[in-house]
């Protein structure tokens, strides 16, 4: 049995969807149930910033996780399988309508939940920034004075133009990943590459 940790929400609906089409037969969770078991399958049913603990830790020998989970929690003991092309996003710096980010200060204030990418940009750039660590409501920061602008995914960019915000740059694009625990690829070589053959046959039609 392979067991594959889900991110709730619309990755894990449409992950579903997608073994749906792989395998011809209906796969969907009882309602408030966070396992499902089916064939050789276990899902397991989890938040997105904890798809890389179970994996990491064996709890799940495959995962699917946005590549900008893996690139803020620094994924580097999993094993990259395929881009799923679901769950498209964009990692991109905003800032409220009518006003640009002074980059001549001496500093910059950034609001983010994702303070390895931002990090990572700004250093690129050799701009000095101060991260201020919001866990939600991220476009609130620069309307009310806390930041000068905001880090933050959007997928339409939608609710950034109703709050007041504009977006300056995107920093990166970002789609589900299969990923793989290291010690699981080299135990179920055979079922997680196979698996990864069905589902990328899929995918191409």
């Amino acid at each position: 049995m392979i067991t594959i940790a889900l991110p709730k929400g619309r990755i894990a609906k449409e992950s579903l969807e997608l073994f749906s089409k792989v395998f011809g037969e209906d796969f969907a969770f009882e309602d408030r149930k966070l396992i499902l078991e089916q064939g050789e399958f276990r899902f397991l049913l989890v938040r997105s910033q904890d798809v890389l603990t179970y994996v990491h830790y064996q709890a799940a020998d495959v995962g699917v996780v946005g590549l900008d989970v893996i690139e803020e929690y620094q994924l580097n003991d999993a094993i990259k399988l395929l881009n799923l092309h679901i769950g498209k996003c964009k990692v991109v710096i905003g800032s409220e309508m009518g006003k640009e980010i002074d980059y001549q200060k001496p500093q910059i204030k950034i609001a983010t939940k994702m303070p390895t990418i931002t990090y990572k940009h700004f250093s690129k750039k050799a701009i000095p920034i101060e991260i201020i660590k919001l866990y939600g409501s991220i476009e609130l920061a620069p309307l009310v004075g806390l930041c000068d602008g905001i880090v933050d995914i959007v997928e339409t960019g939608t609710t950034m133009q109703q709050n007041n915000l504009k977006i300056d740059e995107v920093i990166m694009e970002s789609s589900a990943y299969l990923i793989a625990n290291a010690l699981s690829f080299y135990q179920k070589h055979k079922e997680i590459l196979d698996l990864t053959r069905k589902i990328g046959a899929v995918i191409r039609r």
